[in-house]
């Protein structure tokens, strides 16, 4: 394959995009986790492949937008894109594999659930973060802060962010007092306080180390 010509990381978002279908590569897939930090909970990711033209405005990373602005957009990706899916991996599989290589598995998930629905291969796979995901037969190009830079990993951004948080509100009901709905499973001083009161659910990650109170 020809070397990409990827533009600079202070780029715009879409740029990314403008540049590869430049190139002649239309059919792009966005890969992105949410919850890789959190102490409850499963990994997310996300895959996406947006129409080239056609997708929501205001997409970026889910990090940037509020929880209402995400509400908004998530709807929206999932019906105007060529396909998406949706991938988890679980705390007891964070805890056999470890949180890198869990976060591999829901990639690899959410990828192929994305693939079901689109019926072909992407051109390129574009992943958020510095590395490739192993184990992964197609394209694929990482890029660092992608979900600022790619409009297809925004959007898988906004997916695993939303489902996710959707996944916390429904475990908030069946583990009440950890304030789950809130903190979504991060290392909060109010979750943290609660994990030496209540001691851990079944959700929550035993291999991960209680550390300083603050979302990551």
């Amino acid at each position: 394959m020809t070397p990409l010509l990827i533009p600079p990381k202070a780029s715009p978002p879409g740029e990314i995009e403008r540049s590869l279908h430049r190139q002649g590569l239309t059919l792009l897939l966005g890969v992105d986790e949410a919850g890789r930090g959190a102490l409850c909970g499963p990994v997310f990711a996300a895959a996406v492949v947006l129409h080239p033209t056609e997708f929501p405005e205001g997409l970026n990373d889910s990090k940037l937008l509020s929880p209402a602005e995400r509400e908004r957009l998530c709807p929206l990706v999932c019906d105007s894109a060529l396909a998406w899916g949706v991938g988890l991996a679980s705390a007891e599989e964070i805890d056999t594999l470890n949180i890198l290589q869990a976060t591999f598995v829901a990639m690899r998930r959410a990828i192929q659930a994305a693939l079901d629905r689109l019926g072909k291969a992407p051109e390129i796979v574009l992943v958020d973060g510095p590395l490739a995901i192993p184990g992964l037969s197609l394209p694929q190009k990482p890029l660092v802060k992608g979900d600022s830079r790619s409009l297809n990993i925004a959007a898988a951004s906004i997916l695993a962010k939303v489902k996710r948080d959707s996944l916390m509100d429904e475990l908030d009901l069946t583990y009440p007092g950890y304030g789950l709905a809130r903190h979504k499973g991060y290392g909060t001083a109010e979750h943290v306080a609660a994990l030496k009161l209540k001691g851990m659910t079944p959700e929550h990650r035993k291999s991960f180390k209680l550390k300083s109170p603050g979302v990551q």
